[in-house]
């Protein structure tokens, strides 16, 4: 083992995502199988004895790996010199809220959570916003938290990526491992964009594009697209509770990928701060394909965007540019 334990943050530790990543984060599967590490646990008072149960049941796990957990109402404590965080934590969307209302609920939050990562992790720390409008929670906290590079602040859409590849390795009768690289444009929202025109699959032994291997236009515009969009609520309308096991599997997938490096030829989708590329306005956090090499990520150059995903991304990017214009304004008034 190496001697050093890291520090991880996870926040809405009580809630139902932070039950299953904990899990994950804490036997190994995110940092790896050496790494020690001291899990701090933020929740709001409320909370406190829900989270007492979860610090219980982490000490029966028995985990080798797990040094030792610090469970906390005070960001400042949450947030010491930790090296990841996952902020999960966030004010749901309940019904009749409108879009601005979540918005200036989250800003507050992410306000609070910036200012401490500001103030006591490390400056390389490395932030994965689960929490919902996660794209523009991600963008508020980095605002939030200036001696932090914006690159170290990013936004989960791996969850859409993962459901878009299980759609595309099961409409193939493929195992999940032979589908690559199949992309989510924008924002975390419905109006993402799944691409899965770059996309290749392993079929009987022979690697193709998916378009080709799926020889179904109508099926990746139409049924694909809405399939992935629309999954969340999906999953609620089944089990009338949001997605908490795959969104936990996705969050721990996206700080692995982040830790350890992408495979050579292979991209995964994040949400982060935008350069301009493929034509998305500069300085929102927008979901592209990305390779990482000694935890930094790189957007991937010059792949195809057909007229049909255009005409999406621009609706994806203005979302995104509303949402910002909104959070900003809350910014400043306060």
């Amino acid at each position: 083992m190496s001697s050093e334990p890291i520090r991880v943050v996870v926040t809405g530790a009580a809630g139902q995502i932070a039950y299953s990543l904990l899990y994950m984060v804490a036997k190994g599967d995110v940092f790896g199988p050496e790494q020690p590490l001291i899990l701090h646990l933020l929740d709001i008072p409320p909370m406190m004895g829900v989270l007492e149960g979860v610090v219980m049941e982490l000490a029966d796990c028995a985990l080798p790996l797990l040094v030792s957990v610090v469970p906390t109402a005070d960001p400042a404590v949450a947030f010491k010199d930790v090296d990841a965080a996952f902020l999960v934590g966030a004010m749901p969307r309940k019904q009749g809220m409108e879009r601005k209302d979540l918005l200036s609920a989250n800003v507050k939050i992410f306000k609070v959570q910036g200012e401490a990562l500001d103030k006591h992790a490390k400056k390389d720390v490395k932030v994965l916003v689960v929490g919902n409008p996660a794209n523009t929670n991600a963008l508020v906290c980095s605002h939030y938290a200036p001696s932090i590079p914006k690159q170290n602040f990013t936004a989960m859409t791996r969850l859409d990526q993962n459901r878009a590849q299980a759609q595309i390795a099961a409409r193939l009768g493929v195992g999940i491992t032979k589908v690559k690289n199949i992309i989510i444009w924008g924002n975390h929202s419905a109006t993402q964009v799944p691409d899965a025109r770059n996309a290749s699959v392993e079929v009987n032994g022979v690697t193709k594009s998916v378009p080709e291997a799926v020889a179904n236009d109508e099926f990746l515009k139409q049924e694909f697209l809405e399939t992935v969009q629309k999954r969340g609520a999906a999953v609620i309308a089944a089990r009338k509770m949001s997605s908490a096991m795959s969104a936990a599997k996705a969050a721990s997938d996206h700080m692995r990928d982040w830790f350890a490096g992408t495979r050579d030829g292979e991209y995964v989708s994040m949400g982060v701060i935008s350069d301009g590329s493929y034509g998305a306005p500069k300085d929102i956090v927008f979901s592209f394909p990305v390779q990482i090499k000694n935890r930094q990520w790189t957007i991937v150059p010059g792949l195809q965007v057909d007229e049909f995903a255009r005409g999406k991304l621009d609706i994806t990017a203005k979302e995104l540019l509303e949402e910002k214009e909104e959070a900003m304004a809350v910014c400043a008034a306060d």
